[in-house]
């Protein structure tokens, strides 16, 4: 049997038509909605992932450059001692003519005063020698004038003999290498 509109009013069937289109529709909006958040969610995983790679290049290149700086550090500090064994070395191995010449000196009991006295003159003049080679000057003489940078005054005096902050007397020699004082010269200063 049919069923008539009255009024312009639509029927059952019609509802029922309207109302599974409508949720169809629905469902498809749905879907499609349920999409672009599933593609939503793939895309922000995708993201965290390459931000979290990275984060873990970062980190591994971090550890890396850490570690080279300490194997730098430890390379450096053993090349500083090396060096530093390798001055010591070269220096004792030119004192060490001397050493053998002292203890012939003194091993030598048949030598007269005045070999003796040679003997020590050809020494003291071996070991400046060795110094000069080694680049080490000595400083301070009566008549320089007094540098608190290089003289350690011990006593003044009042003289005539010589200038206002002249040397007048020199206890100890001083020693440089370069511009570097090795040993102050102890001296005795004039008013």
């Amino acid at each position: 049997m049919k069923e008539e509109k009255m009024n312009g009013q639509p029927t059952e069937n019609e509802e029922e038509i309207v109302k599974e289109e409508a949720e169809a529709t629905d469902k498809k909006e749905e879907k499609k909605s349920d999409k672009k958040q599933k593609s939503k969610k793939d895309s922000l995983a995708e993201k965290a992932e390459q931000l979290t790679k990275q984060i873990e290049e970062q980190k591994d290149l971090y550890l890396r450059l850490r570690a080279e700086y300490d194997n730098f550090r430890k390379r450096s500090q053993k090349e500083k001692e090396d060096v530093h064994t390798t001055a010591r070395a070269d220096v004792i191995k030119n004192i060490l003519p001397v050493l053998d010449n002292f203890e012939r000196a003194a091993g030598n009991t048949d030598a007269t005063f005045e070999d003796y006295r040679k003997g020590m003159e050809m020494i003291y003049s071996q070991f400046l020698e060795i110094l000069e080679k080694t680049g080490v000057e000595s400083f301070g003489e009566p008549g320089d004038k007094f540098d608190p940078n290089m003289h350690n005054a011990v006593m003044h005096i009042e003289s005539e003999d010589f200038g206002e902050n002249e040397i007048a007397q020199v206890f100890q020699k001083g020693y440089k290498i370069g511009n570097t004082v090795v040993r102050f010269a102890t001296v005795q200063v004039a008013n």
